[in-house]
């Protein structure tokens, strides 16, 4: 097995889907947690809502690609709602009370998901790229490599967005130094909104393409909540380039302890996490020190 050429080939490819799926929810969650300073343990939600209303939307409409158009906008507008009701409310009152909604929130959301579509599990049958492609005699997946793309796209057109436009500018000196950023006439506020409907839409984009691959059930997002802050621990927080490494890192320790040691695997996601804490406290590439 460890000579199969096809072999590594295929676990790496398995790394960089998983990877591509978590940089999809760290990023927002990242960028938020260094702009606003807030913990929203509620983010792992809107992903099993991206997934769940991508389901519904592809009933309706007979095409998945209708789920990964407006799976995203409705799990915006909901972390709008969110944003409005709880989250902004929140923004002051210290970590402690914002890990104790927004943990709260979970539940929440997790039994309006329960109401809405039960406690099975659902997934679509007509998914694109639903074919296979051999790769050094290994069989793989077309889907899996468009969730690799979808990912990369979406890291390319953060990043261009980020070092090219007015509003990534005004993020990039929001994570440095929000009041000095404010005091040069950037609304921080319209910022902090913005940066966190794109986080809730990235959520709803991540659940939507994940849903053919892995199906999708009330509390999904739970079991992906923990990778994802540990992503946005390793990588550092604020930083795009983080969540990417971050992502990679996670991933790749998660599929190899998988097929190595899968007993240890999620012990292996931890001790990484220590180790990185104990070398760089800060994260691997924080945007901010």
């Amino acid at each position: 097995m460890l000579s199969d050429g096809g072999f590594w080939i295929v676990q790496i490819l398995n790394s960089l889907q998983l990877a591509m799926l978590l940089f999809l929810l760290s990023v927002g969650l990242t960028v938020i947690f260094g702009l606003m300073n807030f913990v929203n343990l509620a983010h792992g939600s809107l992903y099993a809502a991206g997934a769940l209303i991508g389901y519904s939307v592809s009933m309706w409409t007979g095409s998945v690609w209708w789920a990964y158009l407006l799976a995203p906008v409705a799990v915006m507008a909901l972390g709008w709602a969110l944003y409005g009701l709880v989250i902004d409310r929140m923004r002051k009152a210290g970590p402690m009370n914002q890990v104790l909604v927004t943990f709260g929130l979970i539940f929440v959301l997790m039994d309006v998901q329960r109401y809405i579509w039960g406690t099975d599990q659902v997934g679509v049958q007509n998914a694109p790229f639903s074919g296979s492609i051999e790769i050094l005699g290994q069989i793989y997946p077309e889907y899996r490599l468009f969730i690799i793309a979808v990912g990369l796209g979406v890291f390319a057109l953060l990043y261009l967005s980020l070092e090219y436009t007015r509003l990534g500018a005004e993020v990039r000196a929001g994570v440095d130094d929000a009041e000095t950023a404010s005091c040069l006439g950037v609304n921080v506020e319209r910022t902090f909104l913005i940066v966190f409907l794109i986080g809730c839409a990235l959520a709803g984009l991540a659940g939507a393409v994940a849903l053919p691959a892995f199906s999708a059930e009330a509390g999904m997002g739970i079991a992906i909540l923990i990778p994802t802050l540990v992503v946005v621990v390793v990588g550092g927080l604020g930083s795009l380039t983080g969540a990417l490494a971050g992502s990679l890192l996670i991933a790749t320790t998660l599929t190899f302890g998988q097929v190595f040691l899968p007993k240890f695997a999620g012990i292996l996601m931890y001790a990484l996490l220590v180790v990185i804490l104990l070398v760089r406290p800060q994260g691997l590439f924080p945007a901010r020190s």
